[in-house]
């Protein structure tokens, strides 16, 4: 011990006796002594643990634990067809996680890896459920009742009723998604019938809703072909879109800044740059110049707040800036066609070079420039084959530039005297919120347009906007490319649910005070649960449950008052932890879409905790 203390002091420079004085000290040879020495520093490893407490190993559990459960597993899978469905992505039921998170609280004292192994089921998967909430009541209560037994069959019955009994008796016992249920008559009860069939016919019995697509919005329909151009040089549209390159196995993106002109679909200007930013802006509309030797009178940008800077319009100088129109990508078509051709006619930009970085984005505008100046000299048919070069020469007389540049001016105008008056209708307190909110989440507005808009909402959908996009970017969760847009998107999205909320609570208040027939089986069931006289986590976990499986809106909200009726009689700190519960009970319910889930989480948590 002696011999290894010194062998230490001395790496750190301090005296210490020498290695004969400690020998004849301790009465040993000077071998037996460096022996010892190499022992003492190999036990040193093993005598120093990590700080904090050391880890509880939980007690293994017997063989015939985990089989029972893998048995009892097994058993509910083969009592309801399609609950599990195993591929290259497995699917799982609700009833089946219900069923996973009731065993699991059960059997508590297993470890959660050797219980995921026993149900057959992936770790990740179990800790996903568990993290969403925990099913404390029987998940086969939530379940439709076994289907009566079929009556007996008469003989006269023809082929086609019998399919469609089959396939009625088949979807009563089914437990996973409609994909897999074709699958599954066609399969294992030999029916030759198509998904489109299958659908139909269960829509017809009521056993499925089909919910269909919306079409194109009669707005877009009569808006359709109204862009309004002037002449070759008017007017310039521009706009950026990502390039994937790789290069020795890495992908590089890189921004092409595109310009186009209106009149001709003419591509001007181009930069390649690392992101969709201010100079991108400037160093495309620079290249428009360039090529075309004159200035336009406008250029057209959407509303990324890059694009509307004070670089931008020192820049563009006595070109007049004008945005997009909002929710309308039909402004920008003359650019957006131009990237989808360079979309159909380039193959993947996939190289092998030791220069990735540089020669990418050279490379990126080499191809661009000769993509856009070969389309530039095509002929095009719907212009009696004139080329976009021969478009853009045309002489234009001085009236028609004049009559541009007013009904261009006239636009802009309109466009000021709209946000001045959005601006003078602003409450204070709440543009200054949406200034902190910007400043902490870094959102770029340098003319305010995007904060005037997002003020003019209610303080309701606001806060919630802003709490839902700091939490997506604290999950990493934000789409690429979010800015201030993104969240003016949400606020609009939250509002338009928020609209139809105090219309729907008013009816609701009034129907209960008369007792109306609709509501009366509602109000009687919610009164049967409150008067079990459970506790209020149990009375509140049954609400939930019925709100999730509710069909109507209607029927949601009563669901809802009721749940926050119950949680508002309790003090701060039990409210919290009984809202957490029921939001977890909520997103939970996996038959819903998790936008409807969002809504009724935000929907009861208004309840509980009202701004206004």
């Amino acid at each position: 011990m002696l011999l290894a203390a010194r062998s230490a002091g001395a790496k750190l420079g301090r005296p210490w006796e020498t290695v004969e004085q400690i020998v004849e000290a301790t009465s040993v040879s000077r071998s037996r002594a460096y022996e010892l020495k190499d022992a003492v520093l190999a036990s040193l490893v093993t005598l120093v643990r990590p700080p904090g407490r050391p880890r509880a190993q939980p007690a293994p559990v017997s063989s015939p634990g985990l089989a029972a459960l893998t048995a009892e597993a097994l058993g509910f899978v083969m009592q309801r067809p399609g609950c599990v469905q195993s591929g290259t992505r497995a699917r799982y039921s609700e009833h089946y996680r219900q069923f996973v998170l009731e065993l699991r609280d059960r059997h508590t004292d297993v470890a959660l890896a050797d219980f995921a192994e026993a149900i057959k089921l992936p770790l990740g998967t179990l800790e996903d459920w568990m993290r969403c909430g925990r099913r404390s009541g029987d998940p086969r209560a939530a379940m439709k009742p076994d289907p009566p037994p079929d009556e007996p069959r008469t003989a006269e019955r023809d082929a086609k009723q019998a399919q469609i009994e089959t396939v009625l008796a088949a979807w009563s016992a089914w437990h996973g998604d409609f994909g897999a249920f074709c699958v599954h008559v066609r399969r294992d009860h030999r029916l030759e019938l198509g998904n489109t069939l299958i659908a139909n016919i269960l829509f017809a019995h009521g056993e499925r809703d089909v919910v269909r697509r919306g079409g194109r919005r009669r707005d877009d329909e009569a808006l359709r072909g109204s862009f309004e151009t002037f002449f070759a040089g008017a007017q310039w549209v521009g706009d950026g879109k990502q390039l994937a390159i790789t290069i020795d196995g890495r992908t590089f993106h890189m921004n092409l800044e595109l310009v186009v002109d209106a009149a001709t679909d003419a591509a001007v200007g181009i930069s390649v740059r690392d992101e969709e930013d201010s100079a991108a802006v400037v160093e495309a509309f620079g290249d428009g110049v360039t090529t075309t030797s004159e200035q336009p009178l406008a250029l057209l940008l959407d509303n990324r707040p890059s694009n509307h800077t004070p670089e931008v319009d020192a820049a563009l100088g006595e070109t007049m800036r004008i945005r997009a129109t909002p929710g309308r990508a039909q402004n920008k078509a003359h650019v957006e066609g131009s990237f989808g051709l360079f979309a159909q006619k380039m193959p993947p930009i996939d190289l092998d070079t030791r220069d990735p970085h540089l020669l990418a984005k050279a490379i990126a505008r080499a191809i661009a420039t000769t993509f856009y100046r070969a389309l530039n000299r095509a002929p095009r048919r719907d212009r009696d084959r004139k080329t976009r070069v021969d478009l853009y020469a045309r002489q234009v007389t001085p009236e028609q530039r004049e009559a541009a540049r007013a009904a261009l001016r006239e636009r802009m105008r309109k466009q000021e005297l709209a946000q001045q008056t959005r601006a003078a209708r602003l409450d204070p307190a709440v543009r200054a919120l949406l200034d902190d909110a910007f400043a902490r989440l870094g959102l770029l507005d340098p003319e305010h347009h995007v904060r005037d808009a997002i003020a003019c909402y209610p303080r309701d959908a606001i806060v919630d906007a802003i709490a839902i996009f700091a939490g997506k970017r604290t999950a990493g969760k934000l789409p690429d490319g979010a800015d201030a847009r993104y969240l003016l998107g949400i606020v609009r999205n939250i509002d338009h649910v928020h609209q139809a909320e105090p219309i729907t609570d008013a009816l609701i208040r009034e129907r209960i005070a008369a007792r109306d027939r609709f509501l009366e089986p509602i109000v009687r069931e919610r009164d049967v649960i409150i008067a079990r006289g459970h506790d209020i986590a149990t009375t509140l976990i049954d609400l939930v449950d019925q709100l999730v499986r509710a069909e109507r809106t209607v029927d949601r909200h009563v669901w809802l008052d009721a749940a926050a009726s119950l949680v508002k009689r309790c003090e701060h700190d039990e409210r919290i932890t009984l809202a957490r519960r029921a939001a977890r009970r909520v997103h939970a319910a996996f038959h819903l879409p998790a936008r409807h889930r969002d809504r009724l989480e935000r929907a009861l948590l208004r309840r509980l905790w009202p701004l206004e």
